[in-house]
């Protein structure tokens, strides 16, 4: 005599339920893996190709105007010199969006001025020249007094700044844009016999601050 051997309908939805949990677990896992392989590969191209940002200098700053027409207004003409290295080897680098000014005690004294666009190619170096001016610009009533402080002194120190959005590219690709601050300081002679019809200029080269 022959036994059937027939199961309960609970024991067949508990063999499905853990099926189903095994099948979830076969998927999770895969996906784990391949999302850590691929974090890796990312990983591994930061490492070869992550790039060094920019380095910027200053090789010259001549301020042309720089006077009161008001106690609280001023007009100012300044021509900027800059240098701009890409220090990558495999990286060459989009400028977008370029724009400079300059400030005197934490102030702006020229208004934001754009330059070109420009490509740079891998460890190239760049001229950029920029002229910057301001028209009736309001300044703090203490500015007058600042600059003869600093005529007594025999300098003045400007803050000059270049602001800007950069593309990285590598072969083919590009990347989105990063945004990114230059900042750069000129030390420049300014003493009683001055003479007020020639520009005050400085021609010491500054290196510079970049952040991206």
């Amino acid at each position: 005599m022959s036994q059937v051997f027939s199961k309960s309908p609970k024991h067949c939805a508990e063999r499905r339920r853990f099926t189903i949990s095994k099948s979830h677990k076969k998927l999770f896992f895969a996906f784990s893996s391949s999302l850590t392989l691929l974090l890796a590969f990312i990983f591994l191209i930061w490492l070869t190709l992550h790039p060094s940002k920019p380095q910027f200098s200053l090789t010259q700053a001549d301020i042309y105007q720089l006077s009161l027409t008001r106690p609280s207004l001023l007009d100012s003409s300044i021509q900027l010199t800059f240098l701009s290295k890409n220090p990558n080897k495999r990286v060459a680098i989009y400028y977008d969006q370029l724009q400079a000014y300059a400030s005197y005690k934490g102030q702006q004294i020229t208004v934001d001025t754009s330059l070109p666009p420009f490509y740079q190619d891998h460890e190239e170096t760049n001229l950029l020249t920029a002229f910057l001016q301001g028209t009736a610009l309001p300044v703090a009533p203490s500015f007058g007094y600042e600059v003869g402080r600093d005529r007594i002194a025999g300098k003045i120190v400007l803050s000059l700044k270049v602001n800007g959005k950069l593309r990285w590219k590598v072969g083919s690709w590009v990347s989105g844009r990063y945004r990114f601050n230059v900042n750069c300081v000129s030390i420049i002679a300014f003493g009683p016999n001055t003479a007020p019809t020639s520009p005050l200029s400085s021609n010491r080269g500054t290196q510079c601050s970049t952040s991206v």
